[in-house]
């Protein structure tokens, strides 16, 4: 493998930061080719290559860089096979120590990050794992990922995405993308699963699962719900909480298993969750 090509392989893993969570990113895959751009890695120590373990390894402050893509990490590894043909190609990518990958828009922050080409799965794990853009903020306690194929992001282990005064909470949180327009994805949806919790300056709003669509600004809760403002709560199996306008409702699902929609209001309550009585 020539040169060009090992940092055209290096490179592909940066590209895992341009396609996590929100805002617009590139709609071709990740892909151990250059994409037609111009290429560049470099390393404070060394760039070798590992005949019997099949691996290129770029040490020492290792940066890759495409276009307005940066991926560094204290270590790159490249792992490739052979091809009947008498060719090779990557298969596996890795980055270990203070991973950082980032463009003018996006960060992803972590201590090891690995790509599956077979799969199209990328991984980033470690401690402090964050993902930002001019818009949100996504922090996970287990793995921030991204699903090519199937144009899903996933953060794992108390999951929480902030936007502007909005928060959402859960186990688990998936995002789905889609094309705003040709050639470029955004996140369309967010769904959670296990614990979900959505909190707005007004309410607290609890369940089992959780859908946000990121277009109306709307979410939907289902599984055991709990709407909290200050000390008044209703209690059903579904509720509908409006981002834009703060406005929360329980609902009836009308098939017969939900049951009624119970509410406890604190009589003096003001919206917010203050009560009525004079000013101290």
């Amino acid at each position: 493998m020539t040169a060009p090509s090992l940092r055209g392989a290096l490179l592909a893993a940066a590209a895992l930061a341009l396609t996590v969570w929100n805002g617009p990113a590139p709609a071709q895959g990740l892909s151990a080719g250059g994409q037609g751009l111009p290429i560049a890695v470099d390393a404070d120590q060394a760039i070798e290559w590992h005949q019997e373990q099949k691996a290129y390894v770029a040490r020492g402050n290792a940066v890759a860089k495409r276009g307005d893509m940066t991926l560094s990490a204290g270590t790159l590894v490249a792992y490739y096979r052979e091809m009947p043909n008498g060719g090779t190609e990557i298969y596996r990518l890795a980055a270990d120590g203070k991973v950082h990958i980032f463009s003018p828009t996006q960060n992803v922050y972590g201590d090891r990050a690995v790509y599956d080409l077979d799969k199209q799965v990328a991984v980033v794990t470690g401690d402090a794992l964050k993902l930002t853009t001019p818009t949100d903020v996504v922090t996970a306690r287990d793995s921030l990922e991204y699903w090519d194929a199937q144009q899903l992001a996933v953060a794992r282990g108390d999951a929480v995405a902030v936007r502007d005064v909005n928060r959402i909470r859960a186990d688990l949180l998936i995002g789905k993308f889609g094309e705003s327009k040709p050639g470029v994805l955004e996140m369309q949806r967010l769904d959670g699963q296990g614990n979900v919790v959505i909190t707005t300056p007004t309410d607290i709003a609890r369940g089992q699962r959780g859908t946000y669509d990121i277009k109306t600004n709307m979410a939907t809760l289902t599984g055991d719900v709990y709407l909290t403002r200050g000390d008044s709560q209703l209690v059903g199996q579904t509720a509908e909480v409006n981002m834009n306008t703060g406005v929360s409702r329980l609902l009836n699902t009308g098939d017969g298993k939900g049951g009624r929609v119970h509410g406890r209001f604190v009589p003096g309550e003001r919206p917010g969750g203050g009560t009525g009585g004079p000013a101290q």
